[in-house]
């Protein structure tokens, strides 16, 4: 029987507590024993080690913001604070790790900031080593500045990728223990508002989500530079959708043969096909979250589930994922989890 411990990061601004923990039972297809892991203001986005030892979750204490460090109990998957590292200003927004759990990079939305921290070997962080600001603006009212959305590492983390919703810009910074320095720089279409990034795992490709065209965008990527050529857009809601959408989160299937896209507003994850030679995806379907704002979603472990959270209506659904055709199948429905923004899995 396959057991995993979810861990979600939340907002802390009506109910929530911190970070919480559950169980996907896969033999019995359910979520289970939702409980609070981790007391912690605003730490709306998590991310785990790839030895599945820590955790780091974005934090807010008192006037400042920035990232806190657990330890995970192997057996239990508790959580066991370790240490903060922060500075004046909002928390960020958004958490990565390097497959070494030796450096840590957020990317923060109010502050224009992208953060990297080294680790020590427990997995504590160390004062932050870089600290790069941002300019820019564009021509949607919410382009006002830089909004730093996504900070993370190429497939071989010599680069760190930032997403700048704020002037539509994805940025590549060389990393060299922790060190950053720009190395490029994409422009995507004026108001577009690039959020996250996710790769192929043929490393050749990745995969744009965009928050205020609702598009995913299709690209080559050049690890020999760190460089994105754009290939594709296609839209990530239906043509007669009037209402207000806000693009959210992007994934792929470990094989790269599926990209899923989520939708705020339109309530759903986009489904897509993936073209293995090209890159290219082709549309599949729309699949309903069963709830309100879709801020983030997950594939499990052994990938043949999926799980959303939706912010605006504290739950979270849980899908059946077919891996040859892609699709998603509701198994579980409003499970309750307050203000839920992103989930990370560990095995126990």
């Amino acid at each position: 029987m396959a057991k995993y411990v979810g861990y979600v990061g939340t907002y802390t601004k009506q109910d929530s507590k911190g970070v919480y923990q559950f169980t996907l039972d896969t033999d019995n297809k359910e979520i289970s024993d939702v409980k609070l892991a981790a007391e912690l203001e605003n730490p709306t986005y998590v991310t785990v080690g790839d030895d599945q030892k820590n955790l780091y979750a974005a934090t807010k204490e008192e006037e400042n913001g920035g990232v806190t460090a657990f330890s995970i109990n192997g057996e239990t998957g508790e959580l066991t604070k370790l240490n903060s590292q922060t500075s004046a200003g909002s928390p960020p927004c958004h958490v990565s790790v390097d497959h070494q759990t030796s450096n840590v990079v957020t990317a923060n939305y109010h502050t224009t900031k992208i953060v990297s921290y080294l680790t020590n070997d427990d997995g504590s962080l160390n004062p932050a080593t870089s600290v790069m600001e941002h300019e820019g603006s564009g021509p949607h009212e919410r382009q006002e500045k830089p909004h730093m959305h996504f900070a993370g590492f190429t497939p071989e983390e010599k680069y760190v990728i930032a997403i700048d919703l704020g002037s539509d810009r994805v940025i590549t910074y060389a990393a060299d223990h922790g060190k950053l320095n720009q190395a490029q720089v994409l422009k995507t279409n004026p108001g577009s508002g690039p959020r996250h990034i996710t790769f192929h795992p043929n490393k050749k490709f990745a995969y744009i989500m965009t928050e205020l065209s609702s598009e995913v965008l299709v690209l080559h990527y050049d690890e020999k530079d760190g460089s994105f050529t754009e290939q594709q857009s296609i839209s990530t809601i239906p043509e007669d959708f009037n209402e207000t959408n806000d693009g959210s989160a992007i994934h792929i299937s470990s094989d790269g043969q599926y990209v899923y896209a989520g939708n705020r507003g339109h309530n759903t994850i986009a489904v897509y096909k993936v073209d293995q030679d090209s890159g290219q995806l082709t549309f599949i379907e729309w699949t309903s979250t069963e709830g309100n704002w879709p801020r983030d979603f997950v594939l499990d472990p052994s990938e043949e589930f999926l799980i959303a959270t939706n912010q605006k209506s504290n739950t979270m659904t849980l899908y059946e994922r077919d891996k040859s055709t892609g699709i998603l199948s509701l198994i579980q429905s409003g499970v309750h989890v307050p203000e839920p923004v992103c989930v990370k899995f560990v095995r126990v």
